[in-house]
């Protein structure tokens, strides 16, 4: 028995540079910035260091009807807005509920709620506390909220490994429909954890930028004068089904997810390996799944966070599985637009991944000053063309833990 193609069709986003997928991809492509200076007064309360992050364009409870965003965290109604229109673009698949199924990931899950109720528990006492507060803060809010609304009862499964998150959750939803657990799914990460005690933290472990000046250029991979990340928020979803099942109702496919990788290094709770043997060894499996080589990539969507020690450590990986052709790829750093969604940026990047290879453009990385010489690789501030051939990219999620997730993409 042949093993199923997996495809991609449909694709929803909101992100800090536009409310829907496309508007976030042509944001992309000219090079825009989602980082701004935070407008709150908590800030200046808790005198956090840094005072800026890459906020949704679009709040999500201005989108969703009331009676459906107060029943949720904002990370759920992220993954709402997200997936609906992932759903609309997939042309509303008609699918029995008990082959529908979800994989979904967060990195946090409900920060918010999480804070807010301690905040009212300390302040007006227990019976203030919302009765929905352990619905809405647990990390399987989102997926468990999409199965409701869309009446997935294949399963609805849920992925919290940090910054590789959302990238997991997907190379998940292949192998279950390559298994023959659903014949579609829905895919992806949100997170929403801008808050006062998430910065505070970061910005504790000198993770983040603090170019408090100029949020604008604060996120720089692969720059010599890179200081840290810049948080960012928002969620992205993928429609995957099995390929026959997709043309069979005629649908339009977006691109092929033809690999994946999942690994640990068991290295350090925060930092990744500097040589790079895990996620090197995430790359050969996405290869392998794929029937592919080194010599068929054409393109990389880099984790590349802007972090001193985390952009070397990744081309490091990348030189070991790809030798001298790592140089020759063109490269993206989208974070440098978008911030870093923690557990939802693997889905926003897979998603700008199979738009890259659907236009044939690497998209733009934008502040890129002077690069350094320990991170050589082929990444550029204008928009890079692809080719007219066929087109094999991937892309890689990091996160503390020790996880490492790469996917790979096909055009179709």
């Amino acid at each position: 028995m042949s093993t199923p193609r997996i495809v991609v069709t449909g694709i929803g986003a909101t992100s800090p540079i536009g409310a829907t997928a496309q508007e976030s991809w042509d944001a992309l492509l000219e090079g825009a910035s989602g980082a701004r200076t935070l407008e709150y007064d908590w800030v200046e309360k808790y005198q956090l260091p840094v005072t800026f992050a890459a906020q949704a364009k679009v709040r999500p409870d201005t989108v969703l009807p009331r009676p459906v965003s107060k029943r949720l965290d904002p990370a759920s109604q992220f993954a709402m807005v997200a997936a609906q229109e992932a759903w609309e673009d997939a042309g509303s698949p008609e699918v029995a509920p008990e082959r529908l199924g979800v994989d979904f990931a967060t990195g946090i899950g409900g920060v918010w709620t999480l804070l807010d109720a301690w905040d009212v528990l300390r302040e007006k006492g227990p019976r203030r506390v919302m009765p929905m507060t352990v619905p809405m803060l647990m990390p399987n809010a989102a997926a468990g909220n999409l199965s409701l609304h869309f009446g997935a009862r294949a399963y609805a499964r849920t992925v919290a490994s940090a910054c590789a998150s959302s990238t997991e959750s997907i190379v998940n939803a292949v192998e279950h429909l390559r298994a023959g657990l659903a014949d579609v799914v829905i895919a992806g990460g949100t997170e929403s954890a801008i808050h006062p005690i998430t910065i505070a933290s970061f910005a504790s472990m000198q993770a983040l930028s603090r170019r408090n000046d100029d949020p604008a250029t604060a996120s720089r991979p692969g720059s010599i004068d890179r200081d840290g990340f810049v948080m960012g928020e928002g969620a992205a979803v993928l429609i995957l089904e099995t390929e026959e099942h997709a043309r069979a109702r005629g649908a339009k496919i977006y691109a092929a997810v033809v690999g994946g990788g999942v690994t640990a290094d068991s290295y350090h709770i925060t930092a990744n390996d500097p040589e790079g043997h895990g996620a090197a060894r995430a790359v050969e499996m996405a290869l392998a799944m794929a029937d592919a080589s080194p010599a068929d990539i054409t393109h990389i969507n880099a984790h590349a966070t802007s972090t001193p020690v985390g952009d070397p450590n990744e081309y490091q990986a990348l030189k070991a599985v790809l030798g001298d052709r790592v140089d020759e790829i063109p490269v993206s750093a989208t974070k440098a637009s978008t911030g870093h969604l923690l557990g939802g940026t693997g889905a926003l990047e897979a998603m700008f991944t199979i738009l890259a290879i659907r236009d044939r453009v690497a998209p733009p990385t934008i502040n890129i000053t002077t690069q350094d010489p320990e991170v050589p690789f082929r990444i550029s501030g204008e928009k890079q063309a692809l080719g007219s051939g066929p087109q094999l990219a991937i892309s890689n999620s990091f996160g503390f833990g020790g996880h490492n997730a790469v996917a790979a993409f096909t055009t179709v």
